[in-house]
């Protein structure tokens, strides 16, 4: 495999492993054999060369380096570059962002295309671990967010319920960077603010479900979601039943 060089830095997974892998990817030549699940990080403005000996399947992330230099600045306090990362020379492996992947694309298969809020969560946390993992501390703002803060926030979310909010829009509101804000407000509420906001669209839609005649592809749409069919898989997750059947069990007369 081998491609240009692009401005980004590029997150490979390894989705099945037990092959020989052997090229450059911007930290000198190596060759090792691949583990299921491992991690490959292709360097900027790096041409690849890559061999892999067998059948494979990957998946990958890309970040754009001009879109994602303030949260690398803010992740290391400023003292880390593109090029100190340390993990550009064979494979890797992290527990956290192997969770956060994981994490990615589940939710990517039960929504469709990732949300802008989605999307940006899941890099901050990769990157901040990609920095620990090069050996800088990366830097991390203590307590929660102010009370007025968070009301803004959660009524922001309230009101835009059917958008794809991004989390650069949250944190401006509370005055913050994306990264410092999403750990922020998962200190002070409890949940991410990803979670958070899909904890209201369920809630919105089990209210419009109970006291509306509303087709459940409009209730989807005004919840967020771009079909009937998504909006079923993530209500079924949290209520365990399909929107159609919560619909019939609150409207279920009372005997006496």
């Amino acid at each position: 495999m081998s491609r240009p060089a692009l401005p980004d830095l590029v997150l490979t997974q390894d989705m099945l492993g037990g092959s020989r892998v052997s090229g450059s990817s911007g930290g000198g030549r190596f060759d090792v054999t691949s583990e299921k699940n491992s991690l490959y990080l292709s360097a900027p403005n790096f041409a690849n060369t890559i061999t892999v000996d067998i059948s494979h399947q990957l998946r990958c992330l890309s970040f754009p380096v001009t879109q994602w230099q303030g949260v690398l600045d803010e992740a290391s306090d400023g003292k880390i570059s593109w090029e100190d990362l340390r993990l550009y020379r064979g494979s890797f492996n992290s527990s956290a962002i192997q969770s956060t992947l994981r994490k990615l694309w589940a939710l990517s298969d039960e929504e469709g295309t990732p949300s802008r809020l989605m999307a940006r969560a899941a890099g901050c946390e990769i990157l901040a671990e990609l920095c620990r993992l090069s050996g800088t501390a990366f830097y991390s703002a203590k307590g929660g967010l102010a009370p007025w803060a968070i009301r803004r926030c959660q009524e922001l979310m309230r009101e835009r319920l059917s958008e794809d909010i991004s989390l650069d829009e949250l944190a401006a509101e509370a005055q913050l960077s994306s990264y410092h804000f999403a750990r922020m407000f998962k200190q002070s509420v409890g949940v991410s603010p990803l979670v958070y906001l899909t904890q209201l669209r369920v809630e919105k839609a089990c209210e419009l479900l109970a006291l509306t005649d509303l087709p459940i592809m409009d209730i989807a749409l005004k919840t967020g979601y771009s079909s009937s069919q998504v909006l079923a898989r993530v209500f079924f997750k949290h209520q365990h039943m399909s929107p159609s059947d919560y619909r019939r069990a609150v409207r279920v007369p009372y005997c006496f």
